[in-house]
């Protein structure tokens, strides 16, 4: 009898990334925000293929093609065409797609992601392609459907992985890092919600017997990494138990109901030649020079590999300089904090523990950081307020909930609150006093050995002092107390 464990997935991601370009891959017609936009609005003759219209490439979006290819450690080959993908469908007003088939922007790429357990594992890119965008489609509950063409000619560009993924987990961890590289190239900003991003996974099961991949079938539009995660794992399962029944897996487009959780079968999969691809006749060959290639390479940012190393070069963790890499407006806030005077190590544990906490609370993702109330530059006022000891962790946490509810500068509402740190040694001393006479028992029984119970008398000082009390000096005047009653 088979298990679970007798089976690998083998899995291959198509991400489909619009590139932040000002007008469209094929024309001057000026690219809007699809969601925000009224339907229709951002068309052109060739956007909507009216006949006699001729396409002119999109330079600015070779380039930020070119950026991406050298990002993922792909070949550049001198020599690109554009081909024309053959099918009929509403959203598709010419009847074909310009894109790219035999001969693509870039080729032969990796991507290094980092796995639960603390390993790494590299996938390989296939290829990344330009090509232009289509129609959205909206369907009705009449059961007709609208269009809009304000997305159609947009520049896309296709990125291809090798069917080097083997775990729903896996596929998440490189789709969040190939994220992360686009942002900080700036050539694509990564909101999925506007469907600017999009994946489309390939998905097989391998037995531990098999010496050859088995059927594959492709999940399309796959609008959240969340969505794509599940979706693989329904996937597999389905795959799984369609095996060990005797049956055999067709290849098929799938589509992923969010709201049901489940697979819906769209239609059985085409073949390559059903596209009938052929070099389009419109456009000339594009030739990418070396010189052209070099003047890119010059161009790239710091990538999150290299930010990460930088980071652990200041004093901060693996695990820390990751989480701070994870996304480009995390690791801009994050240096943003330190540009304003913080200590690297102290403003990474308050990111990273406080400040995500709240955001957590108050049902934020992190990429949303650059949206909040406090600033890098009041944090990194809260820190030095910590390290100068104007307040203790304690209230610091306390004020940081304040000003991210409101915004207030922390100094302004440690002076208004009458927060400040209490570092006074007779004040001190009087409230150790106190809690010492109050908890006599207390007291005895940890001069006879029960010496957690020290934390309790500190914990009732610190109460006393309504929690603004200095920890280091409260104990070292409790323990001096405490052993002067020995």
């Amino acid at each position: 009898m088979t298990t679970r464990q007798d089976w690998t997935p083998i899995i291959g991601l198509e991400v489909h990334a619009e590139l932040m370009t000002e007008s469209k891959m094929f024309s001057a017609c000026a690219v809007v925000d699809s969601v925000e936009a009224e339907p229709n609005t951002a068309v052109d003759p060739l956007s909507l293929g009216m006949p006699g219209t001729l396409p002119v490439v999109n330079l600015q979006a070779v380039e930020y093609g070119l950026m991406v290819g050298l990002a993922l450690h792909c070949e550049i080959p001198p020599i690109n065409q554009f081909a024309r993908k053959s099918y009929f469908y509403p959203d598709l007003p010419k009847g074909y797609q310009i894109s790219q088939y035999d001969r693509p922007l870039a080729v032969r790429g990796f991507i290094d992601i980092d796995l639960p357990d603390g390993s790494s594992k590299r996938i390989h890119v296939t290829r990344a392609h330009l090509e232009e965008d289509t129609g959205k489609l909206t369907h009705l509950g009449d059961g007709s459907s609208l269009v809009d063409y304000n997305r159609a000619g947009v520049p896309l560009l296709e990125i291809v992985s090798d069917p080097d993924i083997r775990s729903a987990e896996e596929a998440e961890a490189y789709a969040r890092k190939l994220r992360a590289i686009l942002q900080y190239l700036g050539v694509n900003h990564g909101d999925m919600s506007k469907g600017v991003l999009r994946f489309e996974a390939n998905v097989s099961v391998m037995h531990k017997d098999d010496t050859q991949f088995r059927q594959r079938t492709e999940i399309k539009n796959l609008n959240s990494i969340r969505s794509m995660f599940r979706a693989i794992e329904y996937e597999v399962e389905r795959q799984i138990k369609l095996y060990e029944k005797g049956d055999r897996v067709k290849s098929a487009t799938l589509g992923w109901d969010e709201n049901k959780g489940q697979i819906i079968i769209q239609r059985y999969k085409e073949r390559a030649d059903e596209y009938r691809y052929f070099p389009e006749p419109d456009l000339p060959i594009l030739e990418i020079s070396r010189e052209w290639v070099e003047q890119v390479r010059a161009k790239l940012p710091e990538l999150p590999d290299a930010k990460r190393q930088r980071f652990e070069s200041l004093g901060l963790s693996a695990y820390d300089a990751r989480v701070l890499t994870f996304s480009q407006p995390v690791s801009h806030y994050y240096e943003a904090v330190l540009n304003a005077g913080a200590d690297a190590k102290l403003a990474a544990n308050w990111i990273t523990s406080t400040l995500f906490g709240i955001m957590n609370k108050a049902g934020l993702d992190r990429e949303q950081i650059d949206a909040i109330k406090v600033t890098p530059n009041a944090l990194a006022e809260l820190i030095g307020l910590v390290s100068s000891k104007t307040i203790n962790n304690n209230t610091a946490v306390k004020v940081l909930g304040m000003t991210f509810e409101s915004g207030e500068n922390p100094k302004a509402i440690v002076e208004r609150e009458g927060l400040a740190q209490v570092s006074d040694t007779g004040a001190i001393r009087a409230a150790v006093e106190q809690v010492l006479n109050e908890n006599a028992a207390l007291v005895q029984r940890y001069l006879g050995g029960e010496e957690k119970l020290l934390q309790a008398l500190f914990g009732n000082t610190m109460k006393a002092l309504k929690g603004q009390g200095d920890p280091q000096l409260i104990r070292e005047i409790l323990n001096q107390a405490i052993e002067a009653k020995r």
